[in-house]
């Protein structure tokens, strides 16, 4: 891969590697409890003992925020790669048999594609109940139709292509033409399309607690986090603002990195 040109990619770069080291190590960017109460210290703005304040059982917003990232982050990651090994799985099979398995696969995607979808995350997880897993898998379950369509229109692309054509004519077999030839070379828009994915499915998650279908308080999830503070939001304005900020950021980063990674994978967008 070519380096980023633009500052703002490189910026994002370190935002992303930022983010992946605050949830991999969050005690080395704070040393309190995202789950104590404080009455005393409730509501206060930020300062210097509390850099972006406290929420309404003074809780810490920033070291809430740090513990957070785990989670927003690690959901985000478990919902994109399930949503992108079934739907690749899914892609592969129609667009390399084609026929009735094809005509089958696309309609069940055109169904799912039909719904906006957030409604029907939203109506997947209110059906499994509220919880982190179930979020995961009501994104992940509208999820996949993308990545099938996605896969199932390069695989038809691929297979028709000379080399595919003279590697069956030499013996080789479906599995061997598939893992050698067709996987490989149909990589690559489901990298950039995961790349780009995992802002929107943080948002999307984000969104689920918002409405309560998410984590439940006092987990230290981002989404969750601006629901209670929404409530707070005239009079106390960090609660729910810093939160907000971070799934700003952080979606802002992953796809200013997946515009990039879309134009050094396709040699037609590149200059």
């Amino acid at each position: 891969m070519r380096p980023p040109r633009h500052w703002l990619v490189g910026a994002s770069l370190v935002m992303i590697g930022l983010l992946v080291v605050v949830s991999l190590q969050p005690r080395w960017f704070s040393g309190r409890d995202p789950y104590r109460i404080d009455p005393v210290n409730r509501l206060k703005p930020p300062g210097l003992i509390h850099l972006l304040g406290t929420d309404e059982t003074g809780r810490d917003i920033y070291t809430r925020i740090v513990y957070g990232a785990r989670l927003t982050l690690g959901l985000a990651v478990l919902a994109v790669v399930i949503a992108g090994l079934v739907g690749t799985s899914i892609g592969i099979a129609a667009g390399y048999h084609g026929r009735w398995l094809d005509e089958v696969v696309m309609r069940v995607t055109d169904i799912f594609l039909a719904f906006p979808p957030l409604i029907l995350a939203m109506a997947i997880v209110a059906a499994l109940g509220q919880s982190m897993l179930n979020s995961v898998l009501g994104v992940s379950g509208i999820w996949w139709s993308q990545y099938a369509r996605l896969v199932r229109s390069r695989v038809v692309e691929i297979r028709q292509q000379e080399y595919i054509v003279s590697a069956r004519a030499l013996g080789g077999g479906h599995l061997r033409v598939l893992s050698r030839h067709v996987i490989p070379n149909g990589l690559a828009p489901v990298i950039v399309k995961a790349s780009i994915d995992l802002g929107l499915v943080i948002l999307m998650l984000s969104a689920l607690s918002f409405m309560g279908l998410g984590a439940k308080p006092p987990i230290p999830e981002w989404g969750a986090m601006i629901t209670t503070g929404r409530n707070y939001f005239l009079d106390y304005w960090w609660v729910a603002t810093f939160p907000g900020l971070a799934i700003f950021v952080t979606v802002l980063a992953f796809n200013l990195v997946g515009d990039w990674i879309r134009d050094v994978l396709d040699p037609r967008l590149a200059s």
